[in-house]
């Protein structure tokens, strides 16, 4: 079980991420471009629901690279990744914070963060891994 604080910790791990206000939530991004972000669900996001529960606690938005790695990332984890009407034709997930492991918490952050990073900065981290 993860947090926002957690979320937080991770995206703040990574070069040159910064954290700041959107909407009045935490986002996160890299540059000019935010990789993760808290996302409650508006009225409109309830209301398409219909007789189903939304997903309950903390809910974190990441980027991913294009829409073929969001549908490869939300088969390979379907418990705490999923995603809403909101989001189709977007390149991004959300995640469940309750119910995601740190492991695969800190594995979408950064897969969104590289999305999102310049091409020098991205390419530095992954030769430094």
């Amino acid at each position: 079980m993860m947090t926002l604080q957690d979320a937080a910790r991770l995206a703040l791990a990574l070069p040159e991420a910064v954290e700041q206000e959107r909407r009045g939530n935490r986002a996160w991004s890299v540059g000019t471009k935010a990789f993760a972000w808290e996302r409650p669900f508006s009225k409109a996001d309830v209301k398409r629901f219909g007789q189903e529960t939304p997903p309950a606690g903390p809910i974190l938005a990441v980027r991913v690279a294009d829409l073929a790695e969001k549908e490869a990332v939300l088969a390979a984890d379907r418990k705490a990744l999923f995603t809403i009407p909101h989001f189709d034709g977007f390149p991004a997930v959300l995640i469940q914070l309750d119910l995601v492991s740190e492991k695969a918490l800190r594995e979408a952050l950064i897969d969104g963060w590289l999305a999102c990073a310049p091409p020098t900065l991205a390419e530095r981290y992954l030769a430094e891994q």
